[in-house]
């Protein structure tokens, strides 16, 4: 692989990291919101209104700051990588196209409405336009995934001379790859909403700020969190991994740290793989779970690496290999946080005062955006050295006129300008969270009209 395809993989990676540690925020938010709005309707308790006013804003920072990084991606489809755009375009464009013109046109269009119209339109209109902007954040990551599932599972084209075609659409958007991914990305993004409401409610206790809104940040968090982490275990995550050991075999023996074929494959708790001697050093393994887990059978055989030619192995064992067991292993944190926090809450509501445990959730926040992001990798690295699974490496894919020096030019400016993003986005969202979800003088009445009753909670 030459040095501009490289130096292309990593700009990409670069973008498409830092971008998506915005949508899965907004699409993790979005449901929450729902449910904010449903219990207000409900409860008529004008606490949960203002808290879902108060998570609009901050959604809305969000939004905007993933829409910004978002763009240069699809531009470098044709700065960088002009081989693969012109190789799979005609398939690839129609689901990045109706994300633009009917997933993220729906989002923006009802976010608007969402946050200035609920005067204007009252509240069942409000909470319609809640409804839509999850529907419509949802769709739009969908469309992405199908994108990706596509290169990960190409289906319904035909060769055209040096093209691809589509030959059957609904193929394409029904592609058996796209639902367990869905569910898998879609359940991590609910994670990262969760842990960033809870983490919050956690720091208003901490801090003795805001507190009934606190209760209310950290209940809510904890109980979706709890019940998304354990989806994300089961069925979203056997989901995806029983897929890739069908579709993709050599990915899941990388994953594992299998170079070799076993009977009754022990699942790897602890290890370090050592590919020159295709070994794994110093394992602590399980043994039997992964044919199990993989093939339903406790002595299946999985196979190695060593099963496939060496051309087809991912070309970055070792990270990808480690990218995997981080996500699996905070993916199983989460459930014990979660689990821990419920337990204290249902016990008598002991959460709120049990300070070791608040500093627990929230330093726990930014955990589900390396998790996340570590999913991504583990998926991508996966797949290579394929842009296309089985049908175009990805050394083929990249621009042939593209220098080096201009693609190392560009991640720089990139990583200047996302540095200055991120900063301004910390910043905002560090203000509003201060700030919180009452202002002082509005707090203040509140209080002296007796509106707080923490009895609730």
């Amino acid at each position: 692989m030459d040095a501009s395809t490289l130096l292309s993989r990593i700009q990409f990676a670069f973008t498409i990291g830092f971008h998506y540690l915005f949508p899965q925020l907004t699409m993790g938010l979005a449901l929450l919101l729902v449910i904010l709005k449903a219990l207000y309707l409900r409860t008529k308790d004008e606490r949960f209104n203002t808290a879902s006013r108060f998570w609009a804003r901050l959604f809305a920072v969000t939004f905007i700051m993933g829409v910004v990084t978002g763009i240069p991606m699809e531009f470098q489809f044709g700065t960088n990588w002009s081989r693969f755009s012109a190789y799979a375009g005609d398939i690839i464009a129609q689901t990045l196209a109706m994300e633009g013109a009917f997933a993220f046109f729906l989002e923006s269009a009802f976010l608007g409405v969402f946050l200035f119209g609920e005067q204007i339109f009252g509240q069942k209109m409000h909470m319609f336009s809640a409804v839509m902007v999850w529907l419509g954040t949802w769709a739009s990551g969908g469309f992405i995934i199908a994108s990706n599932a596509w290169m990960q599972h190409p289906v319904g084209y035909t060769v055209v001379g040096d093209r691809l075609h589509i030959s059957n659409y609904w193929e394409v958007l029904f592609n058996p790859w796209i639902i367990p991914q869905f569910m898998h990305t879609m359940g991590g993004a609910v994670i990262t909403g969760s842990f960033f409401m809870a983490g919050l409610g956690a720091y208003y206790l901490l801090a003795k700020r805001h507190v009934e809104y606190g209760r209310i940040f950290l209940t809510l968090g904890v109980i979706v969190g709890l019940i998304s982490s354990v989806l994300q275990l089961y069925p979203s995550g056997d989901m995806a991994g029983r897929q890739v050991a069908d579709l993709q075999p050599v990915k899941l023996a990388a994953m594992e740290g299998l170079f070799n074929t076993e009977q009754g494959a022990g699942i790897i708790i602890l290890g370090q793989p050592n590919v020159d001697n295709q070994t794994l050093d110093n394992p602590i393994i399980v043994p039997g779970v992964l044919s199990f887990l993989t093939y339903r059978h406790w002595s299946a055989e999985v196979r190695g690496l060593n099963a496939f030619p060496r051309d087809q192995w991912p070309d970055n064992i070792s990270l990808l290999y480690y990218v995997y067991h981080i996500m699996v292993g905070l993916g199983t944190f989460f459930i014990a946080i979660m689990g821990v926090g419920f337990l204290l809450w249902w016990w008598k509501r002991r959460l709120y005062e049990t300070r070791w445990m608040l500093w627990i959730i929230m330093l726990a926040t930014p955990f589900p955006f390396i998790s996340n992001t570590a999913g991504w990798f583990t998926a991508e690295l996966g797949r290579q050295p394929w842009i296309i699974f089985g049908l175009l490496h990805t050394a083929q894919g990249s621009s042939a006129h593209v220098s080096s020096g201009n693609v190392l030019f560009t991640l720089l400016g990139f990583m200047g300008m996302y540095l200055l993003l991120g900063l301004l986005y910390v910043m905002l969202m560090t203000f509003e969270g201060l700030r919180g979800p009452v202002p002082a003088e509005a707090k203040e009445m509140q209080q002296a009209e007796g509106l707080a009753d923490s009895s609730a909670y």
